[in-house]
């Protein structure tokens, strides 16, 4: 029994490393892509050439060729080659987050709260509005006692319930990625107090109302309000 656990344990430490290493390989491609050694539309060298340019085994290689393919960096052509996509952007979503300004990320955001807004209100379910009060009421706390750090994680937990209300998994995944983003922005907002959570509060109660009540043009006008004033 020992022994068959020994060799369970070393084939999973063998299967994690593995992983691992394709993983680099493929952080190393796309920092190759982004220095312009394998350029856009072009083909990426063979696997034999890829295996000795980074030190490691074939299995290494095509797992890493396979991640970038599946995230739109390559694309395998079967019988001839496999390319450095042309019309992907190379950079990761968190880095493109990062870079954009915040007159991009908002337009962004309209969009996609919109969207989820409108289904929140059609959608939600007791369980849904049940979390979204708490979390509205945790807000509402915050603000009574001043903790902007609380303000913050309640506002973003709040849009999140929304989010998830919303029954669309790449809604709320999208929107998952926002996250970062917004809570770096209230950062800079609210750099000495929790004025901007204040003042919006019956905004976001109103939005609350509007979305358990299923009005769901309401409930759009509102949000469109809220991010229009930067809420």
């Amino acid at each position: 029994m020992f022994k068959i656990y020994i060799v369970c344990l070393w084939r999973k430490i063998t299967t994690m490393k593995k992983e691992k290493l394709s993983d680099q390989v493929a952080a190393r491609i796309r920092q190759d892509i982004k220095e312009n050694k394998y350029k856009a539309g072009e083909k990426i060298p063979a696997e034999p050439e890829l295996m000795k340019s980074y030190a490691v085994g074939r299995s290494s290689v095509r797992e890493a060729i396979k991640s970038l393919a599946m995230a739109g960096v390559l694309q395998v052509k079967q019988g001839d080659g496999t390319y450095v996509n042309d019309t992907a952007d190379q950079q990761p979503m968190e880095q493109r987050l990062k870079n954009a300004s915040f007159e991009e990320i908002n337009a962004v955001r309209k969009l996609l709260e919109r969207e989820i807004v409108g289904l929140a209100a059609e959608l939600h379910t007791p369980n849904d509005v049940a979390e979204m009060d708490r979390q509205l009421i945790a807000r509402k706390q915050a603000i009574l006692t001043e903790d902007k750090a609380a303000c913050a994680n309640a506002d973003i937990a709040f849009h999140m319930v929304i989010a998830t209300a919303a029954k669309n998994s790449v809604l709320t995944g999208l929107y998952q990625n926002f996250t970062q983003t917004i809570r770096s922005f209230f950062s800079q907002r609210e750099v000495q107090g929790i004025s901007h959570f204040a003042m919006s509060h019956h905004l976001h109660e109103d939005l609350f109302n509007a979305i358990r009540a299923r009005k769901k043009k309401q409930a759009v006008e509102i949000i469109t309000h809220i991010l229009n004033n930067n809420y």
